[in-house]
């Protein structure tokens, strides 16, 4: 079986996008499982969205079994999907950087009430 087979294009085919991150992991899965898989990065303008891959209808099932048990986010053109897990990280970077520039704030209001 070939791991990058263009000729999926012309069969009844599912088109998913996983992102980037997960692009080692599900490749690396879709092998051991031996599911065909189309994926044609150069032609792909934009990765925000994930790399898209075009698997066969036929593999649905395995492909699920893929996706729960190594925790990969993907989705279609139509329903998106983002990381919360990133999203949660995300946020919790900007609440340490809000406290400590609160932080610094108010020390400098109490340096220069006794400066007073």
């Amino acid at each position: 079986m070939t791991k990058n087979n263009p000729e999926i294009l012309f069969k009844e085919h599912l088109k998913i996008y996983v992102l980037p991150k997960d692009k080692i992991i599900f490749e690396n899965e879709l092998e051991n499982q031996n599911i065909e898989y189309y994926s044609d990065i150069e032609n792909q303008p934009m990765f925000e969205n994930g790399i898209r891959y075009f698997i066969l209808d036929a593999d649905r099932i395995k492909l699920d079994k893929i996706f729960t048990e190594n925790g990969i986010i993907a989705h279609t053109e139509t329903i998106t999907a983002s990381d919360y897990r990133d999203e949660k990280k995300a946020m919790k970077l900007y609440l340490i950087v809000g406290g400590i520039v609160a932080g610094i704030m108010i020390l400098i209001a109490i340096v220069e009430s006794l400066l007073k």
